[in-house]
């Protein structure tokens, strides 16, 4: 993945960031892209984020040892620094769709039963430019047809449940709200894959 150069990110990062987590995870959680603690260790979500979601996993009813996390950026993209920290900046549909293979790459190697999507980035990325979070989060959606975004996959995951991105939740006004949300999603997630095992 550090021999990507398939979009002007790498110039800037220090390194790819793949996913990690079990080969053959029944859950896969995809989100934006690595952070800046995320760039600096080469894994993803590792930093506060990261915290905040591992916490969310557990207490929604998923291991989170048992989840492959990924995103579906696999460069950091940011635009300046606040003292030691870089500034995450969204990344655009030319980085989304030059990363497009990779996420393809992880679908089929891991082969899950079902996909968190965490926030607006990487659902833009399965279901299209029109996709909004708010709209769908927290309801089991079909895998699209017809992806509107760059991931098409020999393997289809059976549903997708879409949430926040965890770093929204850090950023928001109402946290203990917005976290009792991203938990029930989760959650929706968790009772589909109790479901698919029985």
């Amino acid at each position: 993945m550090n021999a990507c150069q398939g979009c002007e990110l790498f110039q800037g990062a220090t390194q790819g960031v793949g996913g990690r987590g079990p080969e053959r995870a029944a859950l896969m959680v995809v989100g934006e892209q690595p952070g800046d603690q995320e760039d600096r260790q080469g894994l993803p979500f590792v930093g506060p984020a990261g915290a905040l979601l591992t916490r969310a996993l557990a207490e929604g009813g998923v291991d989170p040892d048992e989840v492959y996390v990924t995103n579906v950026v696999k460069h950091f993209r940011f635009s300046g620094t606040r003292g030691k920290q870089r500034i995450h900046r969204s990344p655009g549909r030319v980085h989304v769709a030059a990363c497009g293979p990779w996420l393809v790459a992880e679908l089929e190697m891991v082969r899950p039963t079902g996909v968190l999507l965490l926030g607006g980035t990487a659902g833009k990325a399965l279901y299209g430019t029109s996709f909004r979070v708010g709209e769908s989060r927290g309801h089991l959606l079909p895998w699209p047809e017809d992806v509107g975004g760059s991931v098409r996959s020999r393997h289809e995951p059976d549903w997708v449940v879409t949430t926040a991105h965890p770093a929204a939740v850090l950023r928001s006004r109402d946290r203990e709200r917005d976290y009792g949300l991203l938990v029930r999603d989760v959650a929706v997630a968790a009772e589909a894959l109790t479901g698919t095992a029985g």
